[in-house]
């Protein structure tokens, strides 16, 4: 995720901080110092931390239980909203997400239990937990369980919607949980909304926004997964385009840039192979700071390839899950003659049921070199 640092790693499992995450730091230094001055800011920064120390514990559950069905997970990222731990891909068998969904909000359960161990007190009133310096193991025994309650909420893509989905796809489609899921995800984020509003709460708005915007993207995912299962890559394959050869220069890609609609050029040496791939985005960088003369292969990105007749649905996970700018397709012979982008992919998700009925366009092969 942009915007993020990397804190350090555990079980395999980059920690990474957002950068608005110091905002909600700052914020709650400066409500800490308005009440009780700086013992008071430094006691509420103080806990914010151990609550997100809660929150890691809490995804790294997620990540140790996708761990046991062979699910790895890349990095665990902290958002001013919470945890978001990126698994590098989904579980179709929906048990098995069951586990994985539940396995963090039980963290923070064992969290309190442990601390309760300890003295803490889970017999406090609002105030006594918004307090500040007021008996800081019992809040934050408190706070877990409140965590445990507020994650089990239907909200898609929160753990309570993914068990939902979980729940429902033993009985309906991957697809159609799904779409069940996310909307009354989409339907609680509305009454998070309002709630935020009467109260004036603008963590829960954001929360809203985020669970809003996550539940459509997961739907939208899984339906695309699902079609692409059934569709070959060339239905979703740029046939023509322009592409780079490995002595090209930088100027040489602005030239390209200027003269197409392309957000990537292909680098293929004199054989047709791929040997990777210049992003619009790379091309300005390099521009910038290297000028016209550099070569190209400075700013090239390293590019997967699939054999042609291949199914659509791993060059999906390359792309959403690996992070591939793009996929290649190749002949027989090794030789490129197209390539599938993310942009092409969210047409083709677009165009729905009449993609996987439409037949392959009579455009060109491949590009000029």
């Amino acid at each position: 995720m942009s915007w993020s640092i990397t804190l350090f790693r555990v079980a395999g499992s980059e920690i990474r901080i957002h950068l608005t995450f110091f905002l909600l730091l700052a914020w709650f230094g400066i409500a800490g110092y308005s009440a009780a001055g700086w013992t008071g800011s430094l006691d509420a920064i103080l806990f914010i931390l151990a609550v997100f120390a809660c929150v890691v514990l809490h995804e790294l559950g997620h990540a140790l239980a996708a761990r046991r069905y062979g699910i790895t997970t890349p990095d665990i990222t902290l958002l001013p909203i919470g945890g978001l731990a990126r698994l590098s891909r989904m579980p179709n068998d929906p048990k098995q997400e069951l586990v994985i969904a539940i396995a963090g909000p039980l963290v923070n359960v064992a969290i309190a239990g442990i601390l309760v161990l300890f003295g803490a007190n889970l017999a406090l009133d609002a105030e006594e937990i918004t307090g500040y310096g007021q008996g800081f193991i019992s809040q934050l025994a408190v706070i877990n369980l409140y965590l445990f309650a507020f994650n089990l909420i239907p909200a898609f893509p929160m753990d309570g919607g993914r068990i939902l989905r979980a729940l429902l796809a033993l009985r309906f489609s991957r697809r159609r949980a799904t779409e069940i899921a996310a909307r009354i995800g989409q339907g609680i984020a509305f009454l998070f909304v309002l709630l935020g509003l009467v109260t004036g709460n603008v963590l829960l708005i954001l929360i809203a926004v985020f669970v809003f915007l996550a539940a459509s993207s997961e739907a939208g995912h899984t339906g695309l997964m699902e079609m692409a299962a059934r569709l070959p890559v060339e239905r979703a394959m740029i046939r023509s385009f322009e592409s780079l050869s490995p002595q090209a220069s930088i100027g040489d890609a602005a030239d390209a840039v200027l003269a197409t609609t392309q957000h990537e050029f292909p680098v293929v040496d004199g054989g047709g192979r791929l040997r990777g791939v210049v992003t619009r985005r790379a091309i300005v960088a390099s521009l910038r700071s290297h000028g016209r003369a550099a070569p190209v292969l400075d700013a090239m990105s390293e590019a997967p390839t699939v054999a042609e007749g291949s199914r659509l649905a791993p060059v999906v996970r390359m792309i959403f899950e690996g992070n591939a700018p793009i996929v290649g397709v190749a002949d027989a012979d090794g030789r490129l003659v197209g390539y599938v982008s993310p942009e092409n992919l969210s047409e083709l998700m677009m165009l729905g049921s009449g993609a996987e009925a439409q037949a392959p366009g009579p455009w060109g092969r491949a590009g000029r070199v």
